[in-house]
């Protein structure tokens, strides 16, 4: 184990459970071979730990997945969450959010560092969350004129108005602020899930902090049900995973040239795009027309292609589209937009993708963040930001700062893990993401949506376009909430109540779409 970190600890309590978690893997196992009926968990009383690892051994998980685990999670960094928490489809997280809730000074964690060293981060830290304040203030004025563009009868000088404008202001400041950020949240996970983190926590890029969390999680899961010792597996040591192995063999490619030459090939072949098409399935129009045939038992002849996808994909048809529950992986005939499936290459900040990557069933391969660091300053700049000449000189210089700061530290010898934690939110992100057409459109539905997060709703603009054009009778029904609602015949059309935009997107087509803020 590496020292702890010098911040304040991780604070993990395990808030709600089954009883007996355990037994409710034997109980569920043994169900599944009764002629007696259900058994319960009372029922399971001696000699049943032989059976429990015989499962877990042969592989057959899904009696560990019935029983979850909610845990409070606080003081914990923000690339924490991002490259292990949400790194995976088999969760549910709610974090402070950083859009809307002002980060406090001192609020980050501080790896174990000393000296010459100690002394850059904590001066990097104070810089970023100064400069953080400043933005903030400074971002003020813009917001309330782009406000005034869109509510011209509302006060901007009203307490609750400028409560509303802060938090705009807040979204854009934010990103200067370390990855470092400290964040609490609950968090629930299955236990299967929590074996493989358990398993798995000696990986990029936090693996110190992965221990640290993920041991106190297991060892409150062992003190509500000790019986889990019967199948936990100790950590395979970082050695052991593919990463690293890699990366011992093959130094060459790991040289800040060659990771330079990676990120500007990867930046070449967007050409332009934020989030840029790169595959999809040839025929999916034709799959998709034929499966909803499919599944009423039609012939070809009784429903074009054209019709059979306006049945699935128009609101004014499947009316399922405008409800607020997403219910295409429950309705029969929503079931066939697993079918097609699109593959985007993308380039985002950290804080735009720690958003994005909520979207657990649009999987994307992420990446080994220290593999793209190339020691240069590599970030994203925010369209409010840009709005004023001055602003953005000060977020182009803290960005220099910080590129400075983890340079020092590198040549100090600190190590990539722990210096890589002064990223900011705005480092790029670059990554392949891939998804079936259901959930993908849920996806559109949500980040279409002008109080969408503002990097994530310009790449489901451009994502959405671009399917028009090679899927035209797909694309078109790519459609924002409001826009749903409206063909769904459903009221309100905007469905955000007091937080509506102030765009009546709904009578906009998507190449009219823009924003600032």
């Amino acid at each position: 184990m590496s020292q702890p970190f010098l911040s304040a600890p991780p604070v993990v309590s395990l808030t709600k459970t089954f009883p007996t978690p355990f037994k409710n893997v034997v109980a569920t196992a043994k169900t599944c071979y009764s002629s007696k009926g259900i058994i319960r968990d009372e029922d399971i009383t001696e000699n049943f730990e032989p059976l429990a690892q015989s499962i877990y051994q042969a592989g057959h998980h899904t009696t560990y997945q019935h029983a979850h685990f909610q845990f409070a999670i606080a003081n914990v960094s923000r690339q924490f969450i991002w490259s292990f928490l949400h790194a995976h489809p088999f969760y549910n997280s709610e974090q402070v959010s950083q859009r809307y809730v002002a980060v406090k000074p001192d609020s980050y964690a501080i790896p174990p560092l000393s000296g010459e060293a100690l002394a850059c981060y904590t001066t990097a830290m104070a810089e970023q969350t100064a400069a953080y304040e400043q933005l903030t203030e400074r971002l003020m004025p813009i917001v309330a004129c782009e406000y005034n563009k869109l509510f011209t009868k509302h006060n901007t000088e009203d307490k609750k108005i400028r409560a509303k404008l802060r938090k705009r202001a807040l979204e854009c400041a934010r990103y200067v602020l370390p990855v470092a950020t400290f964040a609490y949240m609950y968090h629930t996970v299955s236990g299967v899930t929590l074996l493989r983190y358990y398993r798995l926590c000696n990986q990029y890029d936090t693996p110190a902090e992965q221990r640290e969390v993920v041991t106190a999680m297991v060892q409150a899961l062992l003190a509500h049900d000790p019986l889990y010792q019967t199948v936990l597996e100790e950590p395979l040591p970082i050695e052991e995973t593919p990463e690293f192995a890699f990366f011992q063999t093959h130094e060459h490619c790991t040289t800040l040239a060659s990771r330079k030459q990676f990120c500007s090939e990867f930046d070449r072949s967007l050409n332009g795009y934020i989030s840029q098409l790169v595959d999809y399935k040839t025929n999916n129009e034709t799959v998709l027309a034929a499966s909803v045939r499919e599944v009423l038992g039609i012939p070809g002849s009784a429903m074009s292609d054209a019709e059979a996808i306006a049945l699935v994909l128009e609101p004014q048809q499947n009316r399922l589209l405008g409800e607020s529950l997403n219910l295409t992986t429950h309705s029969k005939l929503a079931r066939t937009l697993v079918h097609p499936n699109y593959t985007f290459r993308r380039k985002i900040s950290h804080t735009a993708d720690s958003q994005d990557q909520r979207h657990r069933m649009t999987p994307a391969s992420r990446p080994v963040l220290a593999a793209h660091y190339f020691g240069e300053p590599d970030y994203i700049t925010p369209e409010l930001i840009r709005q004023d000449p001055e602003v953005e000189r000060l977020y182009h210089e803290t960005m220099e700062r910080t590129w400075n700061h983890i340079n020092r530290l590198l040549a100090l010898g600190v190590s990539e893990e722990f210096a890589l934690y002064l990223l900011p939110n705005a480092v790029s992100i670059r990554f392949t993401e891939s998804a079936d057409l259901a959930n993908l459109q849920h996806k559109h539905r949500m980040r279409l949506c002008y109080l969408a997060q503002e990097e994530i709703w310009r790449a489901s603009v451009e994502e959405a376009r671009q399917i028009r054009v090679v899927n035209p009778l797909i694309g078109k029904h790519l459609l924002p909430p409001c826009t749903q609602r409206l063909q769904a015949k459903k009221k309100p059309i905007c469905p955000e109540g007091d937080r509506f935009c102030g765009v009546r997107v709904w009578k906009l087509d998507l190449d009219e779409y823009q924003r600032v803020f």
